[in-house]
């Protein structure tokens, strides 16, 4: 099985390999892919080291799975280019997203849906997996009619420039290049990604129309607001869903609880909630602060939180290549 991984070198291509050596995913022969300016450099997988290749080596050595995380313009570019080739992909940018022809998976919702003859694959939005994740499967029950959701969302999902932006500001150096129009730290920026001309930014977009894709449902609303919060562990969300139908607290917590990929804290009297400090590192969507919505019927709130380099990008990545080689479809 050979992987190649488009976008080693970045934030989110470091953790796809360090995901695949801690599930033992079986890799034959691995083929980092960056830009030209790291072809050559060594990175070390499975103990060994492995050199970076260019984009143009990598197609040639048509592997069977390419996980691509390099940018939506990257992805535009080559991501058809090694479909041509025979190689599925596997894509983390936004490019194919909302593509009729493309599925966008969590493969906990609907790897179903997945056929050989899908050879680019959208990997969904960070805050979108772990929003439905929560939302499907409590949508089944109670079929929901509407989602307020707002996020509280890590630097990390900016990338590595917007970490050390942080990390440069907490040290009081204010002569690091921003990659935020405003300071990070000690500050909440109610701005993720550019503005759209009606004024919602595309992250907020993404999490307004990609979960309906998702889940096959586009029966009920969403809207969204993203915030961009100093943090560097995980995205948070609250949630805020009014259903058709009335629900019980108790079964609410039991049907999360049973979900696979899910992993409710909601115990208040001792302060367990879910918190982007414990989230780091883990694959698990948390979900906690779960209770009614004092103002209208049907109506439920709940806190949402995620390492967006794992589950909300990496780990769900790796998760359909994974159902892809279980099922004989590469």
């Amino acid at each position: 099985m050979k992987i190649a991984v488009v976008g080693a070198t970045g934030m989110v291509g470091q953790i796809m390999l360090k995901v695949m050596e801690e599930r033992n995913f079986p890799v034959t022969e691995l083929i980092p892919v960056a830009s030209e300016k790291s072809v050559g450099k060594k990175i070390i997988f499975k103990g060994k080291e492995v050199a970076i290749v260019s984009m143009e080596t990598g197609l040639e050595m048509k592997p069977q799975i390419a996980m691509f995380s390099a940018g939506g313009t990257t992805s535009l570019e080559f991501a058809p280019k090694f479909a041509a080739v025979g190689t599925t992909v596997i894509d983390n940018s936004s490019a194919f997203r909302m593509e009729p022809d493309h599925k966008l998976i969590v493969p906990e919702i609907n790897a179903n849906l997945l056929a050989k003859e899908d050879k680019i694959i959208a990997n969904p939005n960070c805050s979108t997996i772990q929003l439905v994740m929560i939302l499907h499967p409590l949508n089944q029950k109670y079929d929901v009619k509407r989602v307020i959701i707002s996020t509280y969302q890590s630097v990390t999902g900016t990338g590595k420039n917007a970490v050390d932006q942080l990390n440069f500001e907490i040290s009081g150096n204010k002569d690091v290049e921003k990659v935020y129009p405003y300071d990070i730290f000690k500050n909440a920026l109610p701005q993720c990604d550019v503005f759209a001309e009606d004024d919602y930014t595309k992250e907020e977009i993404k999490l307004m129309t990609e979960p309906k894709k998702i889940m096959g449902d586009d029966s009920f609303n969403i809207s969204a607001t993203a915030v961009r919060v100093p943090v560097q562990g995980g995205h948070s969300e609250s949630v805020n869903i009014e259903f058709e139908n009335e629900f019980d607290l108790d079964q609410v917590r039991a049907i999360l609880s049973k979900t696979p990929g899910v992993k409710v804290l909601d115990d208040v009297k001792n302060n367990i909630y879910p918190m982007p400090l414990y989230s780091e590192g883990k694959d698990e969507v948390f979900v906690g602060r779960i209770r009614r919505d004092r103002s209208q019927p049907k109506t439920l709130n709940l806190w949402i939180v995620a390492d967006n380099l794992r589950k909300g990008a990496a780990t769900n990545a790796i998760q359909i290549a994974e159902y892809l080689c279980e099922n004989k479809l590469v």
